[in-house]
Protein backbone atom coordinates (compact mmCIF):
# COMPACT_ATOMS: atom_id res chain seq x y z
CA UNK A 1 0.00 0.00 0.00
CA UNK A 2 1.33 3.44 -0.94
CA UNK A 3 0.15 7.02 -1.51
CA UNK A 4 2.63 7.49 -4.36
CA UNK A 5 -0.12 8.17 -6.93
CA UNK A 6 -1.54 10.92 -4.72
CA UNK A 7 1.90 12.48 -4.39
CA UNK A 8 2.31 12.32 -8.17
CA UNK A 9 -1.06 14.08 -8.56
CA UNK A 10 0.02 16.69 -6.04
CA UNK A 11 3.21 17.37 -8.00
CA UNK A 12 1.23 17.59 -11.25
CA UNK A 13 -1.06 20.23 -9.77
CA UNK A 14 1.92 22.13 -8.41
CA UNK A 15 3.44 22.21 -11.90
CA UNK A 16 0.15 23.53 -13.27
CA UNK A 17 0.16 26.28 -10.64
CA UNK A 18 3.67 27.26 -11.68
CA UNK A 19 2.40 27.97 -15.19
CA UNK A 20 0.36 30.82 -13.66
CA UNK A 21 -2.09 32.24 -16.24
CA UNK A 22 -0.59 30.31 -19.14
CA UNK A 23 1.89 31.05 -21.93
CA UNK A 24 0.06 33.98 -23.53
CA UNK A 25 -0.70 35.96 -20.32
CA UNK A 26 2.82 35.33 -19.02
CA UNK A 27 4.26 36.52 -22.34
CA UNK A 28 2.13 39.70 -22.12
CA UNK A 29 3.35 40.29 -18.57
CA UNK A 30 6.97 40.07 -19.66
CA UNK A 31 6.24 42.17 -22.74
CA UNK A 32 5.22 45.00 -20.41
CA UNK A 33 8.64 44.81 -18.77
CA UNK A 34 7.25 43.17 -15.64
CA UNK A 35 8.43 40.14 -13.73
CA UNK A 36 6.00 37.29 -13.05
CA UNK A 37 4.76 36.79 -9.53
CA UNK A 38 7.06 33.82 -8.94
CA UNK A 39 10.08 35.68 -10.25
CA UNK A 40 9.24 38.54 -7.87
CA UNK A 41 9.08 36.22 -4.89
CA UNK A 42 12.40 34.66 -5.88
CA UNK A 43 14.09 38.06 -6.18
CA UNK A 44 12.65 39.41 -2.91
CA UNK A 45 13.26 36.43 -0.62
CA UNK A 46 16.57 35.03 0.55
CA UNK A 47 17.54 32.26 -1.91
CA UNK A 48 15.64 29.02 -1.32
CA UNK A 49 13.77 30.32 1.71
CA UNK A 50 10.23 30.65 0.34
CA UNK A 51 7.72 28.14 1.70
CA UNK A 52 4.49 28.50 -0.25
CA UNK A 53 1.07 27.93 1.30
CA UNK A 54 -1.99 27.11 -0.79
CA UNK A 55 -0.07 26.57 -4.00
CA UNK A 56 -2.68 24.31 -5.58
CA UNK A 57 -5.65 26.51 -4.65
CA UNK A 58 -7.52 27.72 -7.71
CA UNK A 59 -10.30 26.88 -10.13
CA UNK A 60 -10.37 23.30 -11.37
CA UNK A 61 -12.56 21.71 -14.02
CA UNK A 62 -13.26 17.98 -14.24
CA UNK A 63 -14.19 15.68 -17.12
CA UNK A 64 -16.90 13.05 -17.26
CA UNK A 65 -14.58 10.61 -15.53
CA UNK A 66 -14.09 13.09 -12.65
CA UNK A 67 -10.45 13.42 -13.56
CA UNK A 68 -8.82 16.87 -13.57
CA UNK A 69 -9.46 18.44 -16.96
CA UNK A 70 -8.12 21.96 -16.45
CA UNK A 71 -6.69 24.13 -13.70
CA UNK A 72 -6.28 27.88 -13.26
CA UNK A 73 -4.40 28.77 -10.08
CA UNK A 74 -5.42 31.48 -7.69
CA UNK A 75 -3.81 34.79 -8.56
CA UNK A 76 -2.64 35.19 -4.98
CA UNK A 77 0.70 33.63 -4.01
CA UNK A 78 1.45 33.50 -0.30
CA UNK A 79 3.87 31.92 2.11
CA UNK A 80 6.76 32.42 4.50
CA UNK A 81 10.28 33.40 3.54
CA UNK A 82 13.37 35.03 4.97
CA UNK A 83 14.44 38.56 4.11
CA UNK A 84 17.96 39.31 5.28
CA UNK A 85 17.64 36.13 7.39
CA UNK A 86 14.44 37.38 9.08
CA UNK A 87 11.22 35.36 8.81
CA UNK A 88 8.61 37.29 6.85
CA UNK A 89 5.18 36.64 5.34
CA UNK A 90 4.90 37.33 1.60
CA UNK A 91 1.60 37.94 -0.20
CA UNK A 92 1.88 38.55 -3.96
CA UNK A 93 -0.64 39.15 -6.76
CA UNK A 94 -0.45 37.36 -10.12
CA UNK A 95 -1.61 39.70 -12.89
CA UNK A 96 -1.45 36.89 -15.45
CA UNK A 97 -4.57 35.34 -13.92
CA UNK A 98 -7.53 37.57 -14.79
CA UNK A 99 -5.55 40.78 -14.31
CA UNK A 100 -5.04 40.16 -10.62
CA UNK A 101 -8.75 40.65 -9.91
CA UNK A 102 -9.52 39.99 -6.27
CA UNK A 103 -12.44 37.67 -7.00
CA UNK A 104 -9.95 35.25 -8.58
CA UNK A 105 -7.48 35.43 -5.69
CA UNK A 106 -9.44 33.36 -3.14
CA UNK A 107 -9.68 36.02 -0.43
CA UNK A 108 -9.04 33.48 2.34
CA UNK A 109 -5.38 33.36 1.26
CA UNK A 110 -4.97 37.10 1.92
CA UNK A 111 -6.69 36.80 5.28
CA UNK A 112 -4.54 33.80 6.20
CA UNK A 113 -1.36 35.71 5.35
CA UNK A 114 -2.36 38.74 7.44
CA UNK A 115 -3.45 36.59 10.39
CA UNK A 116 -0.21 34.63 10.27
CA UNK A 117 1.86 37.83 10.25
CA UNK A 118 0.00 39.33 13.22
CA UNK A 119 -0.29 36.17 15.32
CA UNK A 120 3.24 34.91 14.75
CA UNK A 121 4.79 38.38 14.89
CA UNK A 122 6.24 38.42 11.39
CA UNK A 123 6.51 41.40 9.02
CA UNK A 124 4.24 41.32 5.97
CA UNK A 125 5.40 42.27 2.47
CA UNK A 126 2.69 42.60 -0.17
CA UNK A 127 3.46 42.75 -3.89
CA UNK A 128 0.34 44.29 -5.39
CA UNK A 129 -0.51 44.03 -9.07
CA UNK A 130 -4.28 43.80 -9.36
CA UNK A 131 -7.28 45.39 -10.96
CA UNK A 132 -9.68 45.61 -8.07
CA UNK A 133 -11.82 44.04 -5.42
CA UNK A 134 -15.06 42.96 -7.04
CA UNK A 135 -14.02 41.65 -10.42
CA UNK A 136 -15.49 42.87 -13.71
CA UNK A 137 -19.01 43.58 -14.89
CA UNK A 138 -18.72 40.44 -17.05
CA UNK A 139 -18.85 38.36 -13.87
CA UNK A 140 -22.51 39.38 -13.51
CA UNK A 141 -23.33 37.19 -16.51
CA UNK A 142 -22.07 34.12 -14.65
CA UNK A 143 -23.71 35.11 -11.36
CA UNK A 144 -26.64 37.37 -12.27
CA UNK A 145 -27.04 39.42 -9.11
CA UNK A 146 -25.35 42.30 -7.36
CA UNK A 147 -24.35 42.50 -3.71
CA UNK A 148 -23.97 44.94 -0.87
CA UNK A 149 -20.21 45.66 -0.70
CA UNK A 150 -18.19 43.96 1.98
CA UNK A 151 -14.42 43.79 2.35
CA UNK A 152 -13.32 40.46 3.83
CA UNK A 153 -10.04 40.78 5.65
CA UNK A 154 -10.19 44.49 6.44
CA UNK A 155 -10.63 43.81 10.13
CA UNK A 156 -7.48 41.68 10.00
CA UNK A 157 -5.64 44.46 8.16
CA UNK A 158 -6.68 47.01 10.76
CA UNK A 159 -5.49 44.79 13.59
CA UNK A 160 -2.32 43.69 11.79
CA UNK A 161 -1.22 47.31 11.36
CA UNK A 162 -1.03 47.62 15.15
CA UNK A 163 1.19 44.53 15.45
CA UNK A 164 3.76 44.13 12.68
CA UNK A 165 5.34 46.13 9.86
CA UNK A 166 3.27 46.13 6.66
CA UNK A 167 5.16 46.90 3.43
CA UNK A 168 3.29 47.33 0.13
CA UNK A 169 5.02 47.29 -3.25
CA UNK A 170 2.84 48.58 -6.11
CA UNK A 171 4.16 46.67 -9.12
CA UNK A 172 1.43 47.28 -11.69
CA UNK A 173 -1.98 48.93 -11.96
CA UNK A 174 -3.52 48.86 -8.47
CA UNK A 175 -7.22 49.73 -8.41
CA UNK A 176 -9.97 49.43 -5.83
CA UNK A 177 -8.96 46.88 -3.22
CA UNK A 178 -5.45 46.82 -4.67
CA UNK A 179 -5.09 50.56 -4.14
CA UNK A 180 -6.52 50.18 -0.64
CA UNK A 181 -3.92 47.58 0.23
CA UNK A 182 -1.15 49.87 -1.03
CA UNK A 183 -2.31 52.65 1.28
CA UNK A 184 -3.04 50.36 4.24
CA UNK A 185 0.61 49.91 5.11
CA UNK A 186 3.43 51.42 7.11
CA UNK A 187 5.56 51.84 3.99
CA UNK A 188 4.65 51.76 0.30
CA UNK A 189 6.65 51.91 -2.92
CA UNK A 190 5.80 52.58 -6.57
CA UNK A 191 7.91 51.84 -9.66
CA UNK A 192 8.12 54.67 -12.20
CA UNK A 193 6.09 54.10 -15.37
CA UNK A 194 5.34 50.51 -14.29
CA UNK A 195 2.77 50.96 -11.53
CA UNK A 196 -0.29 53.12 -11.03
CA UNK A 197 -2.59 53.49 -8.03
CA UNK A 198 -6.19 54.68 -8.30
CA UNK A 199 -9.65 54.12 -6.85
CA UNK A 200 -10.94 53.14 -10.30
CA UNK A 201 -9.21 52.97 -13.65
CA UNK A 202 -9.41 55.18 -16.78
CA UNK A 203 -12.61 53.56 -18.20
CA UNK A 204 -14.54 54.67 -15.12
CA UNK A 205 -12.92 58.11 -15.15
CA UNK A 206 -13.72 58.48 -18.86
CA UNK A 207 -17.35 57.57 -18.18
CA UNK A 208 -17.38 60.42 -15.65
CA UNK A 209 -16.00 62.89 -18.18
CA UNK A 210 -12.22 62.73 -17.65
CA UNK A 211 -10.30 61.38 -20.63
CA UNK A 212 -7.06 60.19 -18.97
CA UNK A 213 -4.45 57.47 -19.24
CA UNK A 214 -3.47 55.20 -16.35
CA UNK A 215 -0.34 57.27 -15.76
CA UNK A 216 -2.24 60.57 -15.84
CA UNK A 217 -4.79 59.21 -13.38
CA UNK A 218 -2.60 57.47 -10.83
CA UNK A 219 1.03 57.50 -11.88
CA UNK A 220 4.03 58.07 -9.66
CA UNK A 221 4.12 61.81 -10.28
CA UNK A 222 0.69 62.06 -8.66
CA UNK A 223 0.79 59.44 -5.91
CA UNK A 224 4.44 59.97 -5.01
CA UNK A 225 3.86 63.69 -4.53
CA UNK A 226 0.60 63.55 -2.59
CA UNK A 227 1.74 60.99 -0.03
CA UNK A 228 -0.44 58.08 -1.13
CA UNK A 229 2.81 56.17 -1.52
CA UNK A 230 5.98 56.84 0.43
CA UNK A 231 8.82 56.15 -2.01
CA UNK A 232 9.22 56.00 -5.78
CA UNK A 233 11.91 53.85 -7.41
CA UNK A 234 13.13 53.15 -10.94
CA UNK A 235 12.89 49.34 -11.15
CA UNK A 236 11.29 46.33 -9.51
CA UNK A 237 14.73 45.33 -8.21
CA UNK A 238 14.94 48.73 -6.50
CA UNK A 239 11.53 48.12 -4.93
CA UNK A 240 12.66 44.78 -3.46
CA UNK A 241 15.86 46.30 -2.08
CA UNK A 242 13.95 49.27 -0.64
CA UNK A 243 11.55 46.93 1.18
CA UNK A 244 14.41 44.93 2.65
CA UNK A 245 16.19 48.07 3.81
CA UNK A 246 13.07 49.59 5.37
CA UNK A 247 12.45 46.44 7.40
CA UNK A 248 16.09 46.34 8.56
CA UNK A 249 15.44 49.30 10.89
CA UNK A 250 12.33 47.83 12.51
CA UNK A 251 11.62 44.94 14.86
CA UNK A 252 9.58 42.03 13.53
CA UNK A 253 6.68 43.16 15.70
CA UNK A 254 5.76 45.73 18.33
CA UNK A 255 6.52 43.08 20.94
CA UNK A 256 10.28 43.39 20.28
CA UNK A 257 12.81 46.21 20.16
CA UNK A 258 14.67 47.05 16.94
CA UNK A 259 18.01 45.37 16.36
CA UNK A 260 21.30 47.15 16.87
CA UNK A 261 23.72 46.69 13.95
CA UNK A 262 27.18 47.97 14.82
CA UNK A 263 29.35 49.17 11.94
CA UNK A 264 32.80 50.70 11.84
CA UNK A 265 31.85 54.35 12.29
CA UNK A 266 33.41 56.10 15.28
CA UNK A 267 30.90 57.43 17.85
CA UNK A 268 33.28 60.37 18.41
CA UNK A 269 33.50 61.44 14.77
CA UNK A 270 33.33 65.23 14.43
CA UNK A 271 32.51 66.69 11.01
CA UNK A 272 34.31 69.97 10.30
CA UNK A 273 31.77 70.83 7.58
CA UNK A 274 29.04 71.33 10.18
CA UNK A 275 30.70 74.48 11.47
CA UNK A 276 29.94 76.40 8.28
CA UNK A 277 27.04 74.54 6.68
CA UNK A 278 24.40 77.05 7.86
CA UNK A 279 24.89 80.48 6.22
CA UNK A 280 25.45 83.30 8.70
CA UNK A 281 22.96 85.64 7.00
CA UNK A 282 20.03 83.69 8.50
CA UNK A 283 18.23 83.61 5.15
CA UNK A 284 20.13 81.51 2.62
CA UNK A 285 18.90 77.91 2.63
CA UNK A 286 21.19 74.94 3.23
CA UNK A 287 20.85 71.20 2.59
CA UNK A 288 19.54 69.47 5.73
CA UNK A 289 20.35 66.00 4.41
CA UNK A 290 24.03 66.88 4.63
CA UNK A 291 23.60 67.64 8.34
CA UNK A 292 21.77 64.35 8.87
CA UNK A 293 24.36 62.32 6.97
CA UNK A 294 27.24 63.98 8.83
CA UNK A 295 25.62 63.20 12.19
CA UNK A 296 24.43 59.60 11.82
CA UNK A 297 26.39 56.42 11.11
CA UNK A 298 27.97 56.65 7.67
CA UNK A 299 25.65 55.43 4.92
CA UNK A 300 22.81 54.65 7.32
CA UNK A 301 20.31 57.38 6.39
CA UNK A 302 17.23 55.95 4.66
CA UNK A 303 14.80 58.62 3.50
CA UNK A 304 11.04 58.08 3.49
CA UNK A 305 8.66 60.29 1.49
CA UNK A 306 11.19 62.34 -0.47
CA UNK A 307 8.64 63.60 -3.02
CA UNK A 308 5.86 64.84 -0.73
CA UNK A 309 5.61 67.17 2.26
CA UNK A 310 8.96 68.52 1.13
CA UNK A 311 9.32 71.09 3.89
CA UNK A 312 10.37 68.25 6.21
CA UNK A 313 12.84 65.41 5.62
CA UNK A 314 11.85 62.09 7.23
CA UNK A 315 13.55 58.74 7.45
CA UNK A 316 15.50 56.23 9.48
CA UNK A 317 19.19 56.10 10.37
CA UNK A 318 21.54 54.52 12.89
CA UNK A 319 23.55 56.03 15.73
CA UNK A 320 26.33 53.74 16.97
CA UNK A 321 24.30 50.94 15.41
CA UNK A 322 20.98 51.81 17.08
CA UNK A 323 18.08 52.62 14.71
CA UNK A 324 16.46 56.04 15.09
CA UNK A 325 13.78 58.06 13.35
CA UNK A 326 14.83 61.29 11.65
CA UNK A 327 13.00 64.60 11.14
CA UNK A 328 14.76 67.59 9.60
CA UNK A 329 13.30 70.90 8.45
CA UNK A 330 14.14 71.78 4.85
CA UNK A 331 14.47 75.56 4.24
CA UNK A 332 14.50 75.03 0.47
CA UNK A 333 10.69 74.63 0.56
CA UNK A 334 8.76 77.65 1.89
CA UNK A 335 11.66 78.18 4.28
CA UNK A 336 10.64 74.95 6.03
CA UNK A 337 7.14 76.17 6.97
CA UNK A 338 4.73 73.40 7.94
CA UNK A 339 2.08 73.14 5.24
CA UNK A 340 -0.85 70.71 5.60
CA UNK A 341 1.04 67.96 3.79
CA UNK A 342 4.17 68.54 5.90
CA UNK A 343 1.99 68.16 8.99
CA UNK A 344 0.51 64.91 7.67
CA UNK A 345 4.02 63.64 6.99
CA UNK A 346 5.16 64.51 10.52
CA UNK A 347 2.11 62.79 12.01
CA UNK A 348 2.63 59.61 10.01
CA UNK A 349 6.34 59.43 10.77
CA UNK A 350 5.99 60.06 14.49
CA UNK A 351 3.33 57.36 14.69
CA UNK A 352 5.56 54.94 12.81
CA UNK A 353 8.58 55.57 15.05
CA UNK A 354 6.54 55.43 18.23
CA UNK A 355 4.77 52.22 17.28
CA UNK A 356 8.00 50.36 16.53
CA UNK A 357 10.05 51.86 19.38
CA UNK A 358 12.52 54.05 17.47
CA UNK A 359 13.78 57.14 19.35
CA UNK A 360 13.59 60.27 17.21
CA UNK A 361 16.20 62.90 16.37
CA UNK A 362 14.65 66.15 15.15
CA UNK A 363 16.88 68.64 13.35
CA UNK A 364 14.74 71.73 13.81
CA UNK A 365 14.35 74.55 11.30
CA UNK A 366 10.72 75.67 11.29
CA UNK A 367 9.44 79.24 10.81
CA UNK A 368 5.94 78.12 11.85
CA UNK A 369 2.85 76.92 10.07
CA UNK A 370 2.45 78.05 6.46
CA UNK A 371 0.53 81.31 6.15
CA UNK A 372 -1.90 82.42 3.44
CA UNK A 373 -5.08 81.51 1.60
CA UNK A 374 -3.55 78.45 -0.06
CA UNK A 375 -2.37 77.06 3.28
CA UNK A 376 -5.71 77.71 4.96
CA UNK A 377 -7.63 76.19 2.05
CA UNK A 378 -5.55 73.03 2.45
CA UNK A 379 -6.54 72.81 6.13
CA UNK A 380 -3.19 73.63 7.71
CA UNK A 381 -4.72 74.41 11.12
CA UNK A 382 -6.35 71.04 11.67
CA UNK A 383 -3.43 69.17 10.11
CA UNK A 384 -1.02 71.18 12.27
CA UNK A 385 -2.84 70.44 15.51
CA UNK A 386 -2.95 66.76 14.56
CA UNK A 387 0.82 66.77 14.00
CA UNK A 388 1.42 68.48 17.34
CA UNK A 389 -0.80 65.91 19.06
CA UNK A 390 1.08 63.04 17.42
CA UNK A 391 4.37 64.45 18.72
CA UNK A 392 2.98 64.82 22.24
CA UNK A 393 1.44 61.33 22.13
CA UNK A 394 4.72 59.70 21.10
CA UNK A 395 6.06 57.42 23.81
CA UNK A 396 9.65 57.28 22.56
CA UNK A 397 12.45 59.68 23.53
CA UNK A 398 12.99 62.65 21.22
CA UNK A 399 16.20 64.66 20.95
CA UNK A 400 15.90 68.04 19.24
CA UNK A 401 18.83 69.79 17.61
CA UNK A 402 17.77 73.36 16.87
CA UNK A 403 19.64 74.26 13.69
CA UNK A 404 18.04 77.59 12.90
CA UNK A 405 14.40 78.70 13.10
CA UNK A 406 11.79 77.72 15.67
CA UNK A 407 8.75 80.01 15.60
CA UNK A 408 5.17 79.81 16.77
CA UNK A 409 3.07 76.71 17.37
CA UNK A 410 4.82 74.60 14.75
CA UNK A 411 8.23 75.68 16.02
CA UNK A 412 7.21 74.60 19.52
CA UNK A 413 6.35 71.10 18.28
CA UNK A 414 9.96 69.99 18.05
CA UNK A 415 9.26 67.57 20.94
CA UNK A 416 6.89 67.08 23.87
CA UNK A 417 8.23 69.97 25.92
CA UNK A 418 6.41 68.88 29.06
CA UNK A 419 8.97 66.08 29.32
CA UNK A 420 12.71 66.28 29.85
CA UNK A 421 14.09 68.55 27.15
CA UNK A 422 16.99 66.58 25.71
CA UNK A 423 17.86 69.38 23.34
CA UNK A 424 20.91 70.99 21.76
CA UNK A 425 21.03 74.36 20.01
CA UNK A 426 23.46 75.51 17.39
CA UNK A 427 24.75 79.12 17.53
CA UNK A 428 22.68 79.69 14.37
CA UNK A 429 19.48 79.26 16.40
CA UNK A 430 16.73 81.81 15.73
CA UNK A 431 13.49 81.50 17.70
CA UNK A 432 10.52 83.27 19.17
CA UNK A 433 6.74 83.64 19.02
CA UNK A 434 7.02 85.23 15.57
CA UNK A 435 9.85 86.10 13.16
CA UNK A 436 11.46 89.53 13.46
CA UNK A 437 11.07 90.12 9.73
CA UNK A 438 7.68 91.76 9.34
CA UNK A 439 7.05 91.68 13.07
CA UNK A 440 9.11 94.83 13.67
CA UNK A 441 7.30 96.69 10.89
CA UNK A 442 3.94 95.70 12.38
CA UNK A 443 4.86 96.57 15.97
CA UNK A 444 6.40 99.95 15.11
CA UNK A 445 4.10 100.95 12.28
CA UNK A 446 3.18 104.30 13.86
CA UNK A 447 6.77 105.22 14.74
CA UNK A 448 8.02 104.32 11.27
CA UNK A 449 5.24 106.28 9.60
CA UNK A 450 6.08 109.41 11.64
CA UNK A 451 9.89 109.14 11.42
CA UNK A 452 11.88 111.62 9.35
CA UNK A 453 14.00 108.76 8.06
CA UNK A 454 11.92 105.55 8.28
CA UNK A 455 14.66 103.36 6.76
CA UNK A 456 17.25 104.55 9.29
CA UNK A 457 14.83 103.90 12.16
CA UNK A 458 14.00 100.46 10.81
CA UNK A 459 17.70 99.60 10.56
CA UNK A 460 18.20 100.80 14.14
CA UNK A 461 15.28 98.67 15.37
CA UNK A 462 16.53 95.60 13.55
CA UNK A 463 20.00 96.03 15.07
CA UNK A 464 18.49 96.35 18.55
CA UNK A 465 16.25 93.29 18.25
CA UNK A 466 18.96 91.24 16.55
CA UNK A 467 20.96 91.64 19.74
CA UNK A 468 17.95 90.69 21.88
CA UNK A 469 17.34 87.48 19.95
CA UNK A 470 20.89 86.21 20.41
CA UNK A 471 20.79 82.53 21.42
CA UNK A 472 23.19 83.34 24.26
CA UNK A 473 20.57 85.56 25.88
CA UNK A 474 18.10 82.67 25.70
CA UNK A 475 20.67 80.38 27.32
CA UNK A 476 21.20 82.90 30.14
CA UNK A 477 17.63 82.18 31.25
CA UNK A 478 17.97 78.40 30.65
CA UNK A 479 15.35 78.52 27.88
CA UNK A 480 18.03 77.02 25.65
CA UNK A 481 19.53 74.19 27.69
CA UNK A 482 22.77 73.80 25.75
CA UNK A 483 24.37 75.72 22.91
CA UNK A 484 26.89 73.46 21.24
CA UNK A 485 29.64 73.50 18.69
CA UNK A 486 27.93 71.96 15.60
CA UNK A 487 30.90 69.61 15.25
CA UNK A 488 29.92 67.97 18.54
CA UNK A 489 26.50 66.98 17.21
CA UNK A 490 27.29 63.34 16.41
CA UNK A 491 29.04 62.48 19.70
CA UNK A 492 26.18 64.07 21.64
CA UNK A 493 23.54 62.21 19.64
CA UNK A 494 25.36 58.92 20.22
CA UNK A 495 25.31 59.72 23.93
CA UNK A 496 21.56 60.42 23.66
CA UNK A 497 20.75 57.14 21.96
CA UNK A 498 22.54 55.09 24.61
CA UNK A 499 20.45 56.77 27.30
CA UNK A 500 17.25 56.63 25.24
CA UNK A 501 17.59 52.90 24.63
CA UNK A 502 17.40 52.22 28.37
CA UNK A 503 13.87 53.65 28.47
CA UNK A 504 12.34 51.63 25.63
CA UNK A 505 9.79 48.94 26.38
CA UNK A 506 8.30 46.62 23.75
CA UNK A 507 4.55 46.24 23.48
CA UNK A 508 1.44 47.57 21.79
CA UNK A 509 0.93 51.28 21.49
CA UNK A 510 -2.13 52.73 23.18
CA UNK A 511 -3.02 55.17 20.40
CA UNK A 512 -2.42 52.79 17.48
CA UNK A 513 -1.06 53.61 14.03
CA UNK A 514 -2.89 56.08 11.77
CA UNK A 515 -2.30 55.05 8.12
Amino acid sequence: MSWQKSIEELRRRERLAEKMGGEEPVSRQKGRGKLTVRERVAFLADPGSFHEIGKIAGKATYGADDELDGFLPSNSVMGRARLNSRSTVILADDFTVRGGAADASIWQKMVQAIKMAAEYRLPLVQMIDGTGGGGSVKMLEKDPRTYIPETPGWNEITHGLTQVPFVSLALGPCAGMGAGRVAASHFSVMVKELSQVFVAGPPVAIALGEDVTKEELGGWKIQGQNGTVDNVVDTEADAFETARRFLSYLPSSVHELPERVVGGDSPERREESLLSIVPTDGKTPYKPRKIVEASVDTGSFFEIGHDWGRGIVCGFARLDGYPVGILAGDPFFLDGAWTADVCDKVTRHMDLCSQFHLPVVHFVDCPGFAVGVKAETAGVTRAGVRAMTAIYQADVPVCSVVIRKAYGLAGSAMMNQSRTKWRYCWPSGDWGSLPMAGGIEAAFRKELAEAEDPEALKAQLYKKFDAIRSPFRTAESFYAEEIIDPRDTRPLLVDFIHHAWRTLEPGERRTGFRP
